[in-house]
């Protein structure tokens, strides 16, 4: 098996030289870069990561904790990391949380035990042993998909001067929502029900925001009556939609708050013999690779999960080249795919 002196010796160069182009840890004159690529590809050299991790204190890995990777969100947003930390010469440990907060601490302190250089976490409702740890052992960490702007009064692992330490990545969810609620309104509805997410999560608690503003722009009054919470699944979904349709004055349009609970509200709907949209106009929030498929169409947000993914990474390589610069949110745009289950005839 070739080593990286065989290397040194097929390129004309240094032993260190070889090293810096294959570590990135010193610029090399583009010339002498290539003549060590071309020796290494020529040789068939394979470098030796345990060797490496132990001189650079790198394990060029990184943790990724995110709960229901079955879900077709998660799991494309799983893609989107894989290909990105692939492209960067990273490798990918992951784990699901399963949304419990108990089991979230445990799976990331594994993650961390395992050296990776850093992790990739949708936290869960209750974040607080997550941030906790996070924060305690300094583990460079981006928020992926649900934001963390308060943990027990203060702002996420905050230090005392008041900065937050974590990246976060997601998309935009308040526009959007509200995007949904007018464009029903807009087509005659006033009784508009939404199936909000798992409570405690940023993203049922924005799309709940944008849910409202929907009903301000359209001059609709907001009807307590008319939000239940789906629990961001399926089951939960079946249940909190049959709630609505129990109601003395039922809802004529309902907005589904993710892809899993469209899922349990159209079950519902079935079971109770209605029909979108003749019966019941519906927009959903988060779009799915058989969405279109459906009869009718599923008008629906489509957020840029890949995207969101491969974003993440390339934040989290960034806090590791410069660990003290300032944290930020990043926040993708979604896109509007306009169906026919909202009521409108096919848009083509």
């Amino acid at each position: 098996m070739p080593t990286m002196a065989d290397v040194a010796r097929s390129a004309g160069v240094s032993v260190a030289t070889v090293s810096h182009v294959l570590n990135g840890t010193r610029p090399v004159l583009p010339h002498t870069r290539q003549a060590v690529l071309d020796a290494v590809d020529e040789l068939g050299y394979t470098p030796n990561t345990l060797a490496r991790s132990l001189v650079t204190s790198r394990t060029r890995s990184i943790g990724l904790a995110v709960s229901a990777i079955s879900n077709p969100y998660f799991t494309e947003i799983l893609q989107g990391v894989e290909a990105s930390a692939l492209e960067h010469g990273y490798s990918l440990l992951i784990a699901d949380p399963h949304d419990d907060p108990e089991h979230e601490r445990k799976v990331v302190q594994l993650l961390h035990e395992r050296r990776v250089d850093g992790m990739i976490v949708a936290p869960s409702a209750d974040p607080r042993e997550l941030v906790s740890y996070l924060g305690r052992h300094q583990v460079p960490t981006v928020f992926l998909d649900r934001v963390i702007d308060d943990v027990g009064g203060g702002v996420a692992g905050a230090h005392v001067d008041g900065t937050q330490p974590f990246d976060q990545v997601c998309a935009e969810n308040t526009e959007p929502m509200a995007g949904l609620v007018t464009h029903l309104a807009g087509l005659g509805h006033r009784r508009i029900g939404l199936v909000a997410g798992l409570p405690g999560l940023s993203t049922t608690a924005e799309r709940i925001t944008g849910y409202r503003q929907g009903l301000t722009s359209a001059r609709l009054p907001y009807d307590d009556h008319l939000v239940v919470h789906g629990d961001s699944e399926s089951a939960g979904a079946e249940r909190a939609t049959a709630a609505l349709l129990a109601l003395a004055a039922p809802p004529t349009a309902l907005v589904t708050a993710n892809n899993a609970m469209t899922i349990g509200t159209l079950r519902a709907l079935r079971r109770h013999g209605l029909s979108v949209p003749d019966d019941l106009a519906l927009c959903c929030f988060d779009d799915f690779a058989w969405a279109d498929l459906f009869s009718p169409r599923l008008t629906a947000i489509a957020q840029p999960s890949r995207e969101i993914g491969a974003q993440a990474v390339r934040v989290l390589l960034e806090r590791l080249d410069s660990p003290d610069r300032p944290a930020r949110t990043v926040r993708l745009d979604c896109t509007f795919m306009h169906r026919t289950s909202c009521g409108c005839p096919d848009p083509g």
